[in-house]
C-alpha cells in the first residue's frame, strides 16, 4: 500500500504544538477523544473541548486523517482530467487536515481558496495557528468559520467540498440533510471520506446514494454508478500507510515505525469524466509466475482475475499494483 506522511512543515508545526503539554496529559485525552470516536453515539455538541483535547488530537490524527484524504484526492485526480477546483470548502474539517490535503493535491496550480467550517472554537483556532506556517499559499490563507452542522444549515457555495471523519458525529437526520447540502453547494466535485469500518463504510454507500440521486457521477474509488456489489459482512474500504513519527510516539505510543490507517470513501463529480474501468479492492495475491486481483469492475461487479507472466507488460504492471489501484494501470 502506498506510504504517506504530513508534510514537513505540518509535521514540525504538530511538534512545536506539543511543547510544554505533558505527554501524559497528551495520552490520556488521545485515550479520551479515541472512545468518543469510535462509541457511535451522535452528538451535537463538539468533541473536541479545549485546546489541549485538540492538541492532542491532531498531533494523534492529523497525519492519518491527512493521508486518507490525499489517497482519496491522488485517485479523484487520476479521473478529473484538467479539471481543478477554484474553490474548497472543508466541511467539520476541525484542524484542516483536509485543507492540508487538498493544498498538496493541487499544489502545481496554487490557485484554489479553501474555507474550513467547524463547530468546535478550539479546533479552529489551532487549525488557524498550524496554517499559519505552511508552505502551500493556499493553506496560509484559508478562512475559519464556526458554523452547527446541525440540519437545516446552508453552506457556502465552492467547487469542491470535503466531509471527511465528520458524519459518524452526526444524528441520521442530520447526516443526510448535509450530504444533501453538499451536493447542492458543490460547483463541481463532492468527496466524503470515513473510517474504514463496517458503519463507516455503511455511511459512505448512503452518501454515495444520495449523490447519485442529485445527479453526480461516480470517479472513485467505484468504476460505475450502480448498486454496489460488496456485501455484508464485507465492506469497501481502504489503507493508507502512515509513518509514525516521534510526536505519534509521545502521544499514543507503539512500536512499528508506521500504522495503516484504513479509509472509505466516495469522490463523486458534476462535471464530465470516466471512471476506470476496474478498480483492486484487495490486497495483490503474488504466485510464482502469476498475481491474483480482486476487482470491483464497471460491467461484472465483483471479479477475480489472474494475470501471469504470458501477459507481459500486465504482469508486470499486476506485480507493482497495489490496493485501491485502478486496473488496467
Amino acid at each position: 500500500m502506498p506510504t504517506l506522511q504530513a508534510p514537513d512543515d505540518l509535521r514540525a508545526a504538530l511538534a512545536e504544538l506539543l511543547d510544554g503539554l505533558p505527554p501524559t496529559q497528551a495520552a490520556r485525552a488521545v485515550d479520551r477523544l479515541i472512545a468518543n470516536y469510535r462509541g457511535g453515539t451522535p452528538t451535537n455538541a463538539p468533541i473536541l473541548r479545549d485546546r489541549s483535547d485538540v492538541a492532542a488530537y491532531a498531533a494523534y490524527r492529523m497525519p492519518a486523517t491527512y493521508a486518507a484524504v490525499r489517497s482519496a484526492l491522488a485517485a479523484f485526480r487520476a479521473r478529473a482530467g484538467e479539471w481543478s477546483p477554484a474553490s474548497h470548502l472543508d466541511v467539520g474539517g476541525g484542524t484542516g487536515a483536509a485543507t492540508w490535503a487538498v493544498g498538496d493535491a493541487w499544489a502545481d496550480d496554487g490557485r484554489h481558496g479553501s474555507t474550513v467550517l467547524d463547530w468546535s472554537d478550539a479546533a479552529l483556532d489551532l487549525g488557524r495557528t498550524l496554517a499559519r506556517g505552511a508552505d502551500s499559499a493556499a493553506v496560509r490563507a484559508a478562512e475559519w468559520r464556526k458554523v452547527s452542522l446541525s440540519s437545516g444549515k446552508r453552506l457556502p457555495e465552492a467547487d469542491l467540498v470535503t466531509i471527511s471523519y465528520v458524519i459518524g458525529e452526526l444524528t441520521a437526520a442530520d447526516r443526510t440533510a448535509l450530504v444533501a447540502e453538499a451536493a447542492r453547494a458543490a460547483g463541481g466535485a463532492v468527496i466524503i471520506v470515513e473510517p474504514g469500518t463496517p458503519d463507516g463504510y455503511a455511511r459512505v454507500i448512503a452518501a454515495r446514494d444520495q449523490l447519485i440521486a442529485a445527479g453526480y457521477r461516480i470517479l472513485a474509488p467505484c468504476p460505475h454508478d450502480a448498486a454496489c456489489p460488496v456485501q455484508a459482512p464485507d465492506w469497501c474500504h481502504f489503507a493508507a500507510r502512515v509513518n509514525r513519527s516521534s510526536l505519534h510516539r509521545q502521544v499514543k505510543g507503539g512500536s512499528l515505525p508506521y500504522e495503516d490507517e484504513k479509509f472509505s470513501y466516495v469522490a463523486a463529480a458534476r462535471f464530465p469524466a470516466t471512471p476506470a474501468v476496474s478498480r483492486v479492492v484487495r490486497h495483490p495475491q503474488l504466485r510464482k509466475g502469476q498475481v491474483l486481483l480482486e476487482l470491483c469492475t464497471r460491467d461484472e461487479g465483483l471479479r477475480r482475475t489472474t494475470v501471469t507472466k504470458r501477459h507481459g507488460v500486465d504482469y508486470r504492471a499486476a506485480r507493482d499494483a497495489d490496493w485501491g489501484d485502478a486496473w488496467p494501470p
